[in-house]
């Protein structure tokens, strides 16, 4: 008599992750979308001016591509990379110090896995944070725990600690000596420290300073990894394009499993993405840009009764009309202006908003026309 088949073992489940915020905001962007003015849209930070020519002569340059791209980047693009870091940030590293990445959203939600953390391991990110810092962790079904206080997490089991300077949302700038600190301090129980650098370029007040920096790393890259990004500071969100560098031991094993997942950048990208790390013109020409629109818009909402914190850099105003979030959201896209809510990162976003730069001269001015008419001040 044959035997019955033996039971197939359960699929694993899928890691629970929160619904996509920004499906939340459908309704109130419908409600802008209504203004006889039309939408302005301050709320995801899709940059929105040309891609600088440089960039698209390299990539229709390069176009022709009929073989596989080397996942740690041609030999050209690890240069200039190493190049931009030393020029820009007085930071030396050598070229398997660098490796380039499907954009650096991908690399946040996947770089906890690719680190090799597990469940019972802990992630930790700032109490207010980018969505995905959260994400990465919860993929590789790690613990994440936000927080901007170190010394009350004791003896758990921290794996990996986010830093972002200039923060997103806030656009907070964290002093060096802080940097330091926490570096440090995760050091000392062998987690390692990644620092989204992916703003540095528009530091409006204070100063900007790689964590690769001496100041910062105490001569060592021990530990310390450091993502950068050409979305906002080249205009090049639709290319996905950035990298990773520091610890040439965890920047191997990274590269080691990317080859086995095929991550790699395409060529005509990784070409693309020499020519914009090798240009300081045009990143200079963007921040100006941004300067421009944050120096109109951020009058604009403090005249309207909004306070503004933190904000030394970056491409948001972080605001409050102190009443809830979603309020003032409401009472915005009544008059056309699209923003996000601070709950998007984290509970202690409840009454703040987060106003982007990233919008047309024309729109930044129909929104501070806008703001005009407004006094969002509570009683």
């Amino acid at each position: 008599m044959t035997p019955p088949p033996a039971p197939s073992a359960p699929a694993p489940s899928a890691p629970a992750l929160p619904a996509f915020p920004w499906d939340t905001l459908r309704p109130a962007a419908e409600r802008a979308r209504r203004h006889p003015g039309g939408l302005v849209d301050l709320s995801v930070g899709t940059p929105v001016d040309p891609t600088p020519p440089v960039v698209r002569d390299a990539l229709a340059a390069a176009a022709d591509a009929p073989g596989y791209p080397l996942t740690a980047g041609s030999p050209a693009l690890r240069a200039a990379i190493s190049g931009y870091l030393q020029r820009r940030w007085s930071v030396d590293v050598d070229d398997e110090q660098v490796l380039p990445v499907i954009g650096t959203k991908e690399l946040v939600a996947w770089l906890p896995t690719l680190l090799g953390l597990r469940p019972g391991d802990v992630v930790v990110q700032p109490a207010l944070a980018y969505p995905t810092y959260q994400i990465g962790g919860l993929l590789a079904g790690a613990d994440v725990v936000a927080t901007d206080g170190l010394l009350g997490l004791g003896p758990r089991p921290v794996r990996l600690v986010w830093l972002n300077s200039p923060a997103n949302p806030t656009g907070r700038v964290l002093p060096p000596q802080h940097q330091a600190k926490v570096l440090a301090w995760a050091r000392e129980r062998g987690a390692v420290v990644v620092a989204d650098e992916c703003y540095l370029e528009l530091v409006w007040t204070g100063e900007a300073v790689s964590a690769l920096h001496p100041s910062i790393s105490a001569g060592s890259h021990n530990g310390l990894l450091v993502v950068h990004s050409l979305s906002k500071r080249s205009s090049m969100a639709g290319y996905r394009s950035g990298f990773v560098a520091g610890d040439p031991t965890l920047v191997a094993r990274l590269l080691d499993v990317r080859k086995h997942a095929g991550m790699m950048m395409a060529a005509p990208v990784q070409a693309a993405s020499v020519a914009a790390w090798s240009d300081d013109q045009h990143v200079a020409v963007q921040r100006e840009r941004y300067r421009a629109r944050r120096e109109r818009l951020l009058p604009a909402l403090l005249g309207a009764g909004l306070q503004v914190e933190h904000s030394e850099g970056g491409l948001y105003l972080w605001a409050t009309a102190g009443r809830g979030a979603w309020d003032t959201v409401d009472v915005l896209a009544d008059v056309g202006i699209l923003v996000a809510p601070g709950t998007f990162y984290g509970p202690a976003g409840e009454r703040h908003v987060r106003v982007a730069l990233t919008a047309t001269d024309e729109r930044i001015d129909a929104a501070v026309a806008r703001l005009a008419g407004l006094d969002l001040r509570v009683g």
